[in-house]
Formats: structure tokens, C-alpha cells, sequence
């Protein structure tokens, strides 16, 4: 049983720490981007070194009091914020963001973990290197977070999640316990790699405090069209094809359909679409080159291959930086559109690429007899990642259908899980998605994984209620 972070706490709590790192939350601490979810909180504590983080949660665990890591906020399946229950302890990481030292030669950076990711792109190219992890919350969202959560982003394709682009961590465990584990080495196999467990865990095993990270050389050119493709079905055979022309190029490879424009109009987003007209689906390719490739060439020569086997109907190719930001934008703008238009029911799924047209042909048929809906299907195709986001009528509200909500979840992850996809791609479990885990997720996994918390945080002080409830 859990105690409420409250005055008696915190003046032990003071006592530890140099003053200033405990403050009254804020309300951005206590609410999550799309404002369906609201927490609690009995203080928040801003540690400044990990020797602090480490008094902070030896403190907690001793007096069972309940802490959320707390990095940028910009989460989406409410990890970072606890609704009900004895207050926790929000623990922001945001005054912990300096830079521990950078390896050019080695492609490494060591950063802490409250370093904003934009930041982190900076700094690695600072040093005439390239760290791909690519968000639209990028210039919010914390390194921290995105290794807590496993984050994803547009250049999974090519480069990986942000568990592959991490070479070591230093956490602190519930019971203040630091584990120093920052290597730049490549291999290392002594003993159990306590790295790619905390990864992903969304704060319920620890607090990550630094990474080193990965970095990689700066493609000598940038490529970045958008094509007008007749279906999902051919714009996998683009896929495929880029893939096998240009071996280890494809940095990213979204699937767009033409709701995600209606919608930037219907809410007053003014941004032009660059084909006339419109088609139904769409693909934003972006190819990062090695010295010695002519771009235009290379982009001439994949889209007259993919136009002789019908795989492209049109298509404008970016010819300058500007061109190739203004193209990303429109992609980036979707999820704000549908913020604005406000879902019924989000779907951050995944499936094997093979999958993906049958289930978009599929899946809103699962739906019939449910409402008036308009689907929104957009994603990472490259890496099987799609957001399948239901929609009301136009004149409609999401308000009108509460009360078929979790009906409208539950036939879209059960064809997902049938298909042998995941109801949780990059967004994560959280708090959201708890029950999900539990209904769809391999009974000897979640053994193992309760097993595990249990060992490390016997006393259910990390994250209470995410994950695993």
C-alpha cells in the first residue's frame, strides 16, 4: 500500500536535498496532449545529479511513496501522469540536460537524460555527425522519455527504435541503487544487459539518468518526394523497390491517405497540397545518400522503374532544403489536424508489412453498425507502424460516440492481434492501455514481466498503475 507524497514527506525529503529542488506541480505536469487524461501530484522534485535522484528515490521507496518520471510530458497513453490514488512524487529529469561528452571518432554522444532530443541532434551536429531519431515533438520531447517509452519516429526504417541507437545507460533503481552502465563499447557480454530492460519499462523499473547514444555519418544528399500511389498494396512494392535499388538508403517511407489534408482544411490549417488532384493515397519518401550518388539521378531513375509497373500515378520530388521541410511539415501537421477534429478512437498499431493492405481493406467493416465514422490512416509503412484513428461525421462530434468508444477499440485491436500485429507500436502501454496488455499479450511474457518488477520494485513505488496496472 502506497503513502501520499504529503508535508511530512517532504520535510524529510528537504532535509536531503539542496534547496529549491521541490516545487508545487504545474499544471502542465499534471495533463497530457490531448487532455483525456488529468493526474495528481504532492510535489515535484527537480534534481540536478544523479547522486539527488538517487536520495530522492531511497527516500521514496523507504517510505513507500509513490513516483512518476516525468521528462517532457508530450507521452500520448498517459505514462507520465498518475490519476487517482496517494499523491505520487513527480520526479522531472529537465534540470539534469547536460552534455557529458561527445565522440566523433567513436559515433558516440553521452548526454543526460532531461537533454531535449532537438538538442541532442544539435549537439551530434556540433560534432559533424547525425543522431536520426526524428519527432514531431522533438523540440519538447526528452531523451529520457524516449528511451523510457522505446520512442519511434520517421527513421525507424533505416536507423532503428531509440532502444537500437543506445549503447549504455546510467539509471537508479527504486532503491536509490545507481547503476552505472554507460559504455560506448559495441559488444559486451558480461552478464545480463540491464540496458535493453529499462528501455521501453515507461519508468516502471527505474529512473534513466544518462545514455550514450549513437550517432552516425551525415548522408552526403537528401532525397524527399511525395508520390501519388493507386493503394497500400503498391505502395509496398515501392517499398520493396526502393529498397532493392537503393540497399540501406531509404531513411523513411510514410503511408499518407487524403483525410489527413481534408482535415488540415476542415480546421483551418492553410497548407496547400502539393498534388492536383488529390489522390486517395500517398507516399513521403525520404532517401539519404553516400558520396558520389547525383540525387536527381537517383530519384529520376526510381520513379520511371516504379511508374513502368504502375506504382506511381504522380509525384513532386523536394528540389531544395525548403521543399524538403514544407513536405515533412504536411506530414507533421497531421496529428495536429486531428486534434483538432477530435478521434473517437486512436490506434497506434503495428503489423508485418505483408499484413497492412488486408487489414486497411478489413478494418472498417469491423465497424459497421457502429456510427457514422471517417478513418484516418497514416504512419511508418516502412516499419509496419500505422495510426488507424477513427473520426465522427463531419458535423459530428467524438462526444457523440463515448459511448461506443471501447467497443470501436477493441474489434480494431482484435483484427490487429489476429493478423499477429501489436496494439501498442511506439506510443507505448502507459496507463491507457493496461487492460489491452492484459487481454492481448502472451500470458508467459506478462509472468516474466510481473516477476521482474517484482524483484526490482518490490514495493510498487515506480510509476504506480502504468504498464502492468
Amino acid at each position: 500500500m502506497l503513502n501520499p507524497c504529503d508535508e511530512s514527506f517532504l520535510a524529510r525529503l528537504r532535509g536531503l536535498l539542496p534547496e529549491g529542488r521541490l516545487t508545487a506541480p504545474e499544471p502542465r505536469h499534471l495533463e497530457e496532449p490531448r487532455g483525456r487524461w488529468h493526474g495528481v501530484a504532492g510535489a515535484v522534485a527537480r534534481p540536478e545529479a544523479t547522486a539527488e535522484v538517487a536520495a530522492i528515490l531511497a527516500a521514496c521507496h523507504d517510505a513507500r511513496v509513490g513516483v512518476v518520471p516525468w521528462g517532457g510530458g508530450t507521452g500520448l497513453v498517459g505514462g507520465q501522469l498518475m490519476t487517482d490514488g496517494p499523491a505520487p512524487l513527480i520526479l522531472s529529469l529537465e534540470r539534469m540536460a547536460r552534455l557529458r561528452g561527445a565522440y566523433p571518432l567513436e559515433n558516440a554522444l553521452v548526454v543526460e537524460a532531461g537533454m531535449i532530443l532537438a538538442d541532442v541532434q544539435a549537439e551530434a551536429a556540433r560534432v559533424g555527425r547525425f543522431f536520426p531519431l526524428t519527432l514531431a515533438s522533438q523540440g519538447s520531447a526528452r531523451i529520457g522519455g524516449n528511451l523510457a517509452a522505446n520512442a519511434g519516429g520517421v527513421h525507424v526504417l533505416r536507423y532503428g527504435n531509440t532502444r537500437d541507437l543506445c549503447l549504455g545507460l546510467e539509471a537508479v533503481l527504486p532503491d536509490g541503487t545507481v547503476c552505472d552502465g554507460l559504455t560506448r563499447l559495441r559488444k559486451d557480454n558480461a552478464g545480463y544487459d540491464l540496458r535493453h530492460l529499462l528501455i521501453g519499462s515507461e519508468g516502471t523499473l527505474g529512473v534513466i539518468t544518462a545514455a550514450s547514444l549513437r550517432l552516425f555519418p551525415v548522408p552526403a544528399a537528401t532525397v524527399v518526394a511525395l508520390l501519388a500511389v493507386p493503394s497500400p498494396q503498391t505502395a509496398l512494392d515501392l517499398l520493396c523497390l526502393a529498397q532493392d535499388r537503393l540497399a540501406g538508403m531509404v531513411s523513411a517511407f510514410e503511408l499518407i491517405h487524403r483525410t489527413g489534408f481534408d482535415f488540415m482544411e476542415e480546421t483551418g490549417l492553410e497548407l496547400r497540397a502539393p498534388l492536383d488532384p488529390l489522390p486517395d493515397w500517398m507516399v513521403l519518401l525520404e532517401l539519404g545518400l553516400v558520396a558520389g550518388i547525383e540525387p536527381e539521378v537517383v530519384m529520376a531513375g526510381l520513379y520511371a522503374a516504379a511508374a513502368d509497373r504502375g506504382l506511381v500515378a504522380d509525384g513532386v520530388i523536394a528540389t531544395s532544403d525548403a521543399q524538403a521541410a514544407a513536405l515533412w511539415h504536411l506530414r507533421e501537421t497531421i496529428p495536429e489536424a486531428n486534434r483538432r477534429v477530435g478521434a473517437v478512437s486512436s490506434h497506434d498499431i503495428s503489423l508485418p508489412l505483408s499484413a497492412i493492405p488486408g487489414f486497411i481493406a478489413r478494418a472498417p467493416a469491423e465497424l459497421a453498425g457502429l456510427g457514422d465514422f471517417r478513418i484516418n490512416c497514416f504512419g511508418h509503412l516502412g516499419d509496419g507502424n500505422l495510426h488507424w484513428n477513427v473520426f465522427p461525421a463531419r458535423g459530428r462530434s467524438r462526444n457523440d460516440h463515448v459511448g461506443v468508444r471501447e467497443t470501436v477499440k477493441t474489434r480494431v485491436h482484435d483484427l490487429v492481434h489476429e493478423l499477429g500485429g501489436s496494439i501498442a507500436a511506439e506510443h507505448g502501454v502507459g496507463r491507457l492501455k493496461v487492460a489491452d496488455l492484459s487481454r492481448y499479450g502472451d500470458p508467459g511474457k506478462l509472468a516474466a514481466m510481473r516477476a521482474i518488477k517484482a524483484a526490482l520494485d518490490p514495493r510498487g513505488i515506480m510509476n504506480p498503475g502504468a504498464v502492468l496496472g
